[in-house]
């Protein structure tokens, strides 16, 4: 909101007229703010000064700004791309859209190739009903608009729209020690958290506009103070949780804090280059951002931080908490449902929020092909969403032609949206959805389920749902 704030401000002093008083204005505005507390570069002064331009210089000063209200004393370097959280052409930001034509206008571009958030839709792969198709384009009139600018400001290529930025098949993945500017929830923690890297959780704009000046506030996740946990998570499940369930929790017991997460290791492994290892951290991580508002989190033997430092990495002043067997099913069961009729018969499972991975597309696909072959059916009982990214689905498509075309002929939809953005419009959100994604539960009208309940309902459809009641 601050960054929106800011630009408001912006686009008046750029479309100022020449007004001696308008003129005055302006020069007061530049004056008074490049003051500032933070201490900066010779070259960074020069940018506020104008040296690069009104529109840089005003770039530049936001970034400033954000970082003094954060308590920042300085700037850092970026070491790699940024990530743009904000995907989407909405009605409504056309404000958004108006200020980013003036960065273009001047000639601006992030220092490095970008990636960005998913698309909103997938008009290729996803057979939409007319309703929300028309849903769909009407609340995302400015799409084309939207990709044209990012394009202009430097994005990495057309299919560089994913949350899972990080996959070597997208091509943002940042090294240990990386300082970041990203701003998606469910990249930051896994770039903080698995990969090591430094990135706040910044708001949409901040970070292109971090990218485009090179540099980021720092403070925060960015420091080692910082990355300090102030909660020790003991997991004591008789059996290793979904992920996605015990990042629920544990988001919700520390909302924005650090946790460091004891006894998951003795359930997962401590082979943190195991492509299931990495997927259950990603979408635990996903879950703790979403139901909570994590940043960064530390697994025992298992992360890299908590590998060097161990539980010297613990606060003194830390606090503890529990979370069993119960804990995981009382959570489950208080999950709340926002269908318009609880008693409806599903109609569509989304899978992939945040996007599927390499590993988990095939492993995904297979196990509902041979749920199918299992019980003897040919298609899907209800349609059927995998999302990943573009790259993803690419070398999906090249690589496993045995998983990928008896998918699709089992009515299997392959797609590269974001489910979430796939559910603002009134013609999904109204229509009974389910998912095993708690990011997508919390931030949508969709209803959890557990992987094989999931399933279930792919394969048998709703007659599960009735046999469980018979039950």
């Amino acid at each position: 909101m601050i960054a929106y704030l800011e630009l408001n401000h912006q686009k008046r002093s750029l479309d100022a007229n020449h007004s001696g008083r308008e003129d005055r204005e302006v020069d007061e505005y530049t004056t008074a703010e490049r003051a500032t507390t933070m201490r900066l570069t010779d070259h960074e002064r020069a940018i506020l000064g104008g040296a690069q331009g009104d529109v840089m210089a005003k770039v530049l000063r936001t970034v400033v700004r954000y970082g003094e209200i954060f308590g920042a004393d300085r700037l850092a370097e970026l070491d790699g791309p940024i990530h743009v959280v904000t995907s989407m052409g909405m009605t409504g930001l056309d404000t958004v859209f108006d200020l980013l034509d003036q960065m273009i206008d001047a000639g601006l571009t992030t220092t490095e190739p970008f990636t960005v958030d998913p698309r909103p839709f997938d008009f290729e792969a996803v057979s939409y009903t007319e309703s929300e198709k028309r849903d769909l384009l009407a609340l995302y009139a400015h799409q084309d608009r939207y990709e044209d600018q990012l394009r202009k400001l430097g994005i990495k290529n057309d299919q560089a729209y994913s949350c899972t930025a990080y996959l070597p098949e997208v091509g943002n993945t940042p090294g240990e020690g990386d300082i970041l500017a990203w701003a998606e929830s469910s990249a930051v923690v896994y770039a903080n958290s698995v990969l090591a890297a430094r990135t706040n959780r910044n708001s949409g704009l901040i970070e292109l506009m971090c990218g485009i000046a090179g540099r980021t506030p720092e403070f925060g996740l960015l420091r080692d103070d910082g990355r300090r946990a102030t909660w020790l998570v003991e997991v004591k499940t008789s059996e290793l949780p979904p992920a996605t369930v015990l990042g629920s929790a544990v988001g919700r017991a520390v909302v924005g804090d650090v946790p460091f997460v004891v006894g998951l290791d003795a359930l997962l492994g401590s082979d943190l280059d195991d492509d299931a290892t990495r997927d259950y951290l990603k979408d635990f991580g996903a879950a703790t951002a979403s139901n909570g508002a994590v940043g960064l989190f530390h697994v025992e033997n298992l992360t890299p931080e908590a590998q060097r430092h161990g539980r010297g990495l613990l606060t003194d002043d830390h606090r503890r908490i529990v979370i069993d067997d119960r804990t995981i099913a009382d959570l489950i069961a208080g999950y709340p449902i926002l269908w318009d009729d609880e008693t409806a018969d599903a109609e569509t499972a989304l899978i992939g929020c945040p996007h599927l991975s390499y590993s988990q597309l095939r492993t995904v696909t297979d196990w509902i092909l041979t749920a199918l072959r299992t019980a003897g059916r040919r298609t899907v009982a209800i349609r059927t969403v995998l999302s990943a990214a573009p790259a993803v689905v690419a070398e999906f498509k090249q690589g496993h032609r045995e998983l990928y075309e008896p998918a699709l002929a089992a009515g299997i939809t392959i797609a590269s949206m974001c489910p979430a953005l796939h559910m603002n419009t009134p013609a999904t959100s109204s229509r009974p959805v389910i998912t095993n994604s708690n990011k997508l539960r919390t931030y949508t009208t969709s209803r959890f389920f557990t992987d094989n309940d999931v399933l279930e309902r792919i394969v048998e459809g709703n007659r599960s749902a009735r046999t469980e009641q018979i039950r």
